[in-house]
């Protein structure tokens, strides 16, 4: 949860957005944002949410192969190592 001090109404907002911005390039910590006492937004820095988009899409992957795994679609470690080993090898010069 966030503490107190990272939770501003629209009009501080307004009135305070450049200090804002600066706080949160600064510490990193988001700002929650109320309009008419109920949380309306939030703002970040461009890198915490740049990681944050990453990481969402590192988790897709993982559901994804995850998924296929177990639909069977997916190779064993051996598979897998014996598919580089022979990728791996020089190819034969044909006569």
């Amino acid at each position: 949860m966030q503490s107190r001090e990272h939770i501003r109404s629209i009009s501080y907002l307004k009135s305070h957005a450049a200090q804002i911005s600066e706080d949160v390039a600064a510490n990193g910590a988001p700002y929650i944002i109320t309009q008419n006492g109920e949380a309306a937004m939030v703002i970040e820095g461009v890198r915490q949410y740049q990681d944050k988009e990453d990481l969402i899409a590192l988790l897709k992957l993982l559901a994804l192969g995850e998924k296929d795994r177990q639909a069977g679609l997916g190779l064993s470690v051996q598979e897998a190592r014996a598919q580089l080993a022979q990728r791996r090898q020089p190819a034969k010069p044909q006569a």
